[in-house]
């Protein structure tokens, strides 16, 4: 079961029930959202990819130039020269590109929200985990206490002659079993909570109430019951509306956006570049001053440059319809008889490790 399956099939449960999911699991994801290393680390890599996207536009350096010559017979005989100049590229490149870095931008803010959802899916699964193994955990200690209790009294009828040493030892076997299992549970709550704990960054998740070293526990986190998720009786309009607002289709469909308007601007890169600028001659007792106007045509410079943009349109373009046709897939045929559509769940009252519910 591929990965876009669980997020498809949590995305249309968390549209669906959003109002139902349980608090102490919001106030979880709402810490992770502001502590997460990885989103925060990723927030700032966004911005400095926006920045970057508009330092392509900006304008080249203006260059300042001052000459001075003399006449070597003549001393007295000097010439100054001074140019001011700034180049540009054509003005209605610039226009193209400003377009280009909105797509762009459009682009970047829906990666961020996709990678906000994986990160938060990712603390959900974790916090579903949780619960089951917590519950599993009080179903443990229960046989647990039963098997000690069992075990005693084998134990003393056994010495009373009531019980043989055959039957004892098995009741013993049992007990064994049934104490290395609920430490292989406990173990595995603890690792699940260490996780919840990462996924923090490694931040108490009791504000004002630092515990170092302390791994917090089901109870005080809020996690020992599984939200209630009603099923909506028809998938198909929300499963419609949820890949339209996809932030990954999102993302592409702007990166393919921007990618025609690279198309555009390289095309207009074999317009000629501008340069204006002013001129002073200061030559002895007789000052000019002139005006620079200058043009370069760009033979060599865009070379292929098209061809590259429409190379890269096309890989874009693939990457969107293959994302499309995933987002498609997972419940595609439940679309058109939902009732055989296998969910990852295996019941709502003791779902598995791996089962998903919803998105936050």
């Amino acid at each position: 079961m591929n990965k876009r399956f669980f997020i498809f099939s949590a995305a249309i449960l968390a549209f669906a029930g959003m109002s139902a999911q349980t608090s102490g699991i919001d106030a979880v994801l709402q810490q992770i959202e502001a502590n997460n290393k990885e989103l925060q680390a990723n927030s700032h890599l966004i911005s400095s990819q926006k920045l970057e996207n508009k330092t392509n536009n900006n304008l080249p350096d203006p260059t300042l130039s001052y000459a001075h010559l003399w006449d070597s017979k003549n001393s007295d005989e000097t010439v100054g020269e001074m140019v001011i100049s700034q180049s540009f590229d054509f003005p209605t490149l610039y226009a193209t590109r400003g377009k280009m870095n909105r797509l762009k931008t459009n682009a970047l803010d829906a990666q961020a929200t996709a990678f906000r959802q994986q990160i938060l899916l990712q603390a959900k699964e974790v916090c579903l985990d949780i619960i089951m193994l917590q519950r599993q955990q009080a179903l443990l200690d229960e046989r647990l206490k039963n098997a000690e209790e069992l075990s005693a009294m084998y134990t003393r009828r056994l010495e009373t002659g009531d019980a043989n040493a055959l039957e004892t030892n098995k009741i013993n076997l049992e007990l064994l079993n049934v104490r290395t299992e609920a430490r292989m549970n406990q173990t595995a709550l603890n690792n699940k909570l260490k996780e919840l704990l990462v996924l923090n960054g490694n931040q108490p998740f009791t504000p004002g109430r630092p515990m170092p070293g302390v791994t917090p526990n089901a109870q005080a986190l809020g996690l020992t019951e599984y939200p209630a998720v009603p099923l909506p009786t028809d998938f198909r309009p929300l499963a419609d509306e949820l890949l339209a607002s996809d932030p990954t289709l999102q993302s592409l469909q702007g990166e393919s956006s921007a990618a025609r308007k690279q198309i555009s601007a390289s095309k207009q890169g074999w317009l000629p570049k501008l340069e204006l600028g002013y001129r002073r001659n200061t030559e002895s007792g007789h000052p000019l001053n002139g005006v620079v106007v200058g043009f370069s045509f760009p033979l060599f410079e865009n070379r292929n440059k098209v061809k590259i943009a429409k190379t890269q349109a096309l890989n874009i373009d693939y990457q969107k319809e293959n994302a499309a046709l995933q987002a498609a897939l997972p419940c595609g045929n439940s679309m058109k008889r939902p009732r055989t559509c296998t969910l990852p769940w295996r019941n709502t009252s003791a779902p598995s490790i791996n089962s998903k519910t919803f998105l936050y």
